[in-house]
């Protein structure tokens, strides 16, 4: 009796010792498990994770043709992600110094498959600055926008007096700059800006023409989504934007944007109304654009209802 009792407690002895043995190497695995669970979880998401890419899309002019309103209007598409202000950097020596590292800090985060646009419009009249885009990327696509040259002009100077005005400082009357001695004085710095087909010359010497769509500003502001529904096509997005996303605000004079419920309206700079120009200017401004008009007309394929 005696012998099966001690056989008894030296049986259970090594089912403890067993037991012991069990759960601590099932502790030791539960210690492992939620590390590696860790890591693949970490590691997963860094598959899909944003960042900040260069841009595949840049809006390159033209400086007061509607820009802005053409970015926004492409934010509206959810594979579209834009920069929110001018970068200026294949345009600005300072910057373009600091190199693509910088450049691309500058840009929005964006998941796989998204689409980067950024937009400033002073990249169209500068020389340089078709060459620095190929050399960033040859395959990337250009919007240029662009309205009326003499109404851009008008809206160029109305622009530069209000920030003049802004900070007290005097400026001279537009027909005094456009003026000289009864006729167009081609020195004014505002007027080459819109000789829209010595800048596009430019382009297409580094570019092919179909990597630049050219957008019709007069007819974006009009009616946006006819315009957008081209750069979608152009830019290979699936139709996303609908006429829905817009409404006309009567108050402001322009097509305002809707998206999940919410409204947006450009700020009170756009539509701001011109500075003053008699109509003998404007209509001797006319006519000083009708050969260049005319030549930008051939180069793009299209022409436009302009003045």
């Amino acid at each position: 009796m005696l012998w099966t009792v001690l056989l008894a407690l030296l049986v259970l002895l090594l089912l403890q010792t067993q037991l012991s043995v069990c759960l601590r190497e099932l502790r030791s695995r539960g210690s492992i498990l939620p590390a590696h669970s860790s890591s693949s979880s970490s590691s997963s998401p860094s598959h899909n994770a944003t960042q900040q890419r260069l841009p595949g899309a840049i809006i390159i002019g033209v400086r007061k043709g509607g820009t802005r309103a053409l970015l926004e209007m492409l934010n509206l598409h959810p594979d579209v992600e834009v920069a929110k202000a001018e970068v200026h950097y294949f345009n600005v020596e300072e910057h373009y110094s600091r190199g693509l590292t910088w450049y691309r800090a500058q840009m929005p985060f964006t998941l796989p498959g998204q689409l980067t646009v950024e937009k400033t419009p002073g990249y169209f009249a500068t020389p340089q600055v078709p060459a620095r885009v190929w050399n960033m990327n040859p395959a990337v696509r250009l919007l240029l926008i662009v309205r009326d040259p003499a109404e851009r002009l008008v809206s160029d100077y109305t622009q530069v007096l209000h920030n003049r005005l802004t900070r007290h400082k005097p400026y001279q009357p537009l027909e005094e700059l456009l003026l000289l001695k009864g006729h167009i004085d081609p020195s004014y710095k505002a007027l080459h800006r819109s000789l829209y087909h010595q800048h596009l010359a430019r382009w297409l010497e580094v570019f092919p023409r179909e990597q630049i769509h050219v957008v019709d500003g007069d007819a974006l502001i009009r009616d946006p989504f006819p315009e957008l529904r081209k750069a979608e096509r152009f830019l290979d997005l699936p139709p996303r934007i609908s006429p829905d996303n817009f409404y006309y605000n009567t108050t402001k004079g322009f097509y305002c944007l809707l998206s999940s419920g919410h409204d947006k309206c450009l700020d009170e700079s756009k539509g701001r109304p011109h500075a003053p120009l008699s109509i003998q200017a404007f209509k001797k401004l006319c006519h000083y654009f009708r050969k260049p008009n005319k030549l930008f007309f051939e180069m793009v394929g299209r022409s436009f209802s302009w003045c």
